[in-house]
């Protein structure tokens, strides 16, 4: 593969600095799936932008590697790692007390993501079934856990990891499809019953330099008896009026501007930002 498609590493520099009274370190950032890719970079951004993080994953060493990150670049908040198996609601429980120790729980950000690629008259429930418990009933667990936290704290905001297959599909990923379906229903659902304290968006991106999205390349290669490279070019790429991927930090930035503020009116919304893939068409 190119240079171009290897995930980037977070840089202090590319992140960007929102001037919002909340982001203090005694305001508390959840973030699921933070060992790497879009979750680690959200919940660096989150941290130098002076938040404390709660930043859990399964992948412990992962977490470790994020934490060091926000030390290396001298990050202005703190990240706290709490592993997780956000399959477990006792473990996710344990997730939102240790969260809530850290300070005013205002921020969630439902990131973590699985991925299998198989057409629908092959694909194993058991593949179908963890990637609905990891990306849609765990997010909806955490926001009925974190919701009060956050009307406590005085508002707060949900920000979920959706993607252009929360508005369309490809083939051989029903489950991940699905999902992303779902977590914009789960997205409009909480800002349906914020009650002006509780806001909520989406963010929906086209494909990202991520370990998920550069790890999936291969199988779908097979599946479609093509290249990888024809993978990138022509799968991903190939409807985008843009010619690469989005980094990571870049979707992390656009979680701290859901976040922040400026997006006081942004409730039940989707931030899409996929190149025109789902809009346009050559």
């Amino acid at each position: 593969m190119g240079e171009d498609i290897t995930p980037p590493e977070v840089e202090r520099e590319d992140i960007h600095t929102i001037d919002d009274d909340r982001f203090a370190p005694e305001s508390v950032c959840l973030v699921t799936g933070a060992a790497s890719g879009i979750g680690r970079a959200v919940a660096l951004s989150a941290a130098a932008n002076g938040l404390t993080v709660a930043a859990t994953d399964i992948d412990e060493d992962g977490l470790d590697g994020t934490a060091q990150r926000a030390a290396a670049m001298d990050a202005e908040g703190a990240i706290e790692t709490v592993p997780t198996d956000l399959r477990n609601d006792a473990e996710m429980d344990a997730l939102v007390d240790a969260a809530t120790e850290l300070g005013d729980l205002r921020f969630l950000a439902n990131v973590a993501g699985l991925q299998h690629v198989d057409p629908i008259e092959e694909f194993p429930m058991d593949a179908y079934d963890e990637i609905q418990d990891v990306m849609v009933r765990a997010p909806t667990y955490l926001a009925k856990r974190c919701l009060p936290h956050m009307r406590e704290a005085g508002g707060g905001c949900v920000g979920n990891m959706a993607s252009v297959h929360g508005h369309y599909v490809t083939s051989d990923k029903v489950a991940y499809n699905v999902a992303k379906f779902g977590l914009r229903g789960l997205t409009q659902s909480i800002a349906a019953e914020g009650d002006g304290d509780v806001r909520s968006f989406s963010v929906s991106t086209g494909y990202v330099k991520t370990p998920l999205v550069t790890g999936q390349i291969p199988d779908t290669a097979e599946q479609r008896g093509i290249s990888e490279r024809e993978v990138v070019e022509d799968v991903m790429l190939g409807q985008s009026r843009q010619t690469e991927m989005l980094a990571p930090v870049e979707v992390g930035n656009l979680f701290l501007f859901g976040f922040s503020e400026l997006a006081r009116h942004l409730n039940g919304g989707d931030l899409l930002f996929d190149g025109g893939m789902t809009l346009t068409y050559a």
